[in-house]
Parts: C-alpha cells; structure tokens; sequence
C-alpha cells in the first residue's frame, strides 16, 4: 500500500508517517516540495505517485491573518482540497481530509455531531467548511480540534515558553474544548482510511477542558516531569480581556460517539496523552519547546 501525506512536514503529517502500518509505503509532502495551491503540479504529483491513500494534512491555520489574508486561505483550505480530491479520484486514491470545529459557532450547550448545522464564525472556518464541500461525498472527512504534538509550534509549545520566563501567564477560561494529541488523531486517521470510512467523522482526545484548564495540566505534567523547576501562576481571562482579530467559538467540543464506535475504542483521555507528550520532551531533554532555557 502506497499512501500520499501533503502537508509532511507539519504536527499532523509526520505523526501519519510515524504511526503508519508497517506495510505502508509513505511519501510526504511539505509546502516545498509540492505547493497544493498549483492545480497542474497536483495533478501531476499524484497521478507520478499513483497512492492507494491520500491524506491531506495542509491547511492554513494561521486564524487571526486569514482574516486579512482571505484569498490565501481559500487557495488552501477550499480550492486546493477539490484540485487533491480529483487528482485522488482519477489516481483511484482514497482522499482523507482533516478538518477542524472552527467550523461551527460555539453557541451549543451540547457537543456538535457531525451532521449538526456549521456556521463558522470567521475567514478560518468559512475556508475549511468550504474544503469540505470541495473533498467530495466519497471523501474521509475528519474534523478535530486543539492539535499539539512533539514537535511543532502549538499551544503546549507556547505555554512551556512563557512558564520557563518565569511571570505569570493569562488564560482564557471561556473557551471550551478537547485537546488531541498528533500521533492519537493520526492512529484514527489511518483506522478509519483502512476501513473505508468515508463521510464527515469527529476525532479527539476524550475529555474536555478549557484552554486555562489545558494551561494548569501543561504546567502540573511538565513540573511532574522536571521540564519545569518551578511553578507560575497561570491567571484565567475571559475572552473579551484577549481580543483578537478573528472570533473563536466558545463551544468546540464534538461528539466523537460515532468514530470510537467506528474505532471499536474510546482514545486515551486528554490529559493521559499530554502526560505522554511532556514526558517525551523531558525524556529528550528538550529544551527548545521552552525557548532554549534548562530549567533543571
């Protein structure tokens, strides 16, 4: 089996490459070596590499400049999924997409299913709901949420940074969610594609937090683990203390019911696999996820 990661490089794509069956013959993409954004260079890559899968794992994630760079986020989130969907389909490639819960508003009380009603709140979500339509009926669709991983620029990355400085660091607390680790959401991914689902899925961790809540746990498991050697206070905000460009939904978590079903298995709770990733980190003695400072 031969399977296509665009978007290589990225938290994503390398965990697809690293949790991939062993019979698996992987080639990966970045931006360099295959700009999605030229119709005729898709076109012509997968139909060289002729893949039984393929995984788009590029995206435009960068939700506070999209709304000044909307042109830009459509080319990638929208128009380039329909140029790799068709490449796929012509190639005879199973085309699986990752999507994310900025897709709705975050005014639920209740988790989204994957067939509830989106309505993106900015440039961000309006682009991926868009790449959505344009993967096709006969697309693996998976929309997730507050990715992190090892390696990578994330919020896991960002808080272990500002904790290291030392002063204290400001949250929000009104924003309600699931983190999910690369490597989790990559393990679905591939059990999924191999089982022929196809269709919009919903894939996370189990659990939910707030992003002050993800912020406390980081700093607990990353004292636990010696990463850090000393605490800060972790301050919670509301959004309107944070403004920013784009708007964020309040209420992100969605209900994954139907993929563990799928799965056969409910994933490791959140905070198991942030123990799990922090852990990796002090076991590598890494201290470039904390701005080159050793804490120890």
């Amino acid at each position: 089996m031969r399977a296509l990661i665009v978007g290589g490089e990225g938290q994503v794509g390398r965990a697809l490459a690293d949790v991939a069956p062993a019979d698996a013959e992987i080639i990966r993409y970045g931006s360099a070596a295959l700009d999605i954004t030229d119709g005729r260079a898709v076109e012509d890559a997968v139909a060289s590499i002729r893949p039984d899968l393929l995984f788009n794992a590029a995206a435009y994630t960068a939700v506070d400049r999209a709304e000044q760079d909307a042109d830009r986020a459509m080319a990638v989130n929208a128009t380039a999924v329909g140029d790799l969907a068709r490449a796929a389909r012509t190639a005879g490639a199973r085309f699986v997409h990752i999507s994310t819960d900025f897709v709705f508003d975050g005014t639920a009380t209740r988790p989204y299913a994957p067939d509830a009603l989106a309505h993106p709140l900015g440039v961000y979500g309006r682009t991926k709901l868009a790449g959505e339509k344009l993967a096709g009926d006969d697309a693996l669709i998976v929309r997730t949420a507050w990715v992190y991983a090892v390696t990578g620029r994330n919020f896991v990355h960002t808080m272990l940074r500002l904790m290291a400085h030392g002063q204290p660091v400001r949250v929000v607390a009104d924003q309600v969610g699931a983190p999910t680790f690369a490597p989790s959401l990559a393990r679905a991914l591939w059990t999924l594609a191999m089982r022929g689902a196809k269709g919009v899925h919903h894939y996370t961790d189990a659990g939910v937090t707030s992003w002050h809540g993800f912020a406390v746990a980081i700093q607990e498991e990353a004292l636990a683990a010696g990463l850090l050697s000393g605490a800060v206070p972790v301050v919670p905000i509301a959004t309107a203390d944070y403004p920013t460009p784009a708007r964020r939904p309040a209420y992100s978590v969605l209900d994954t019911s139907a993929t563990y079903a799928a799965l056969g298995a409910p994933p490791p709770h959140w905070r198991d696999n942030l123990r799990s990733m922090i852990g990796a980190l002090a076991r590598e003695g890494d201290r470039k996820a904390i701005g080159g400072k050793s804490l120890s």
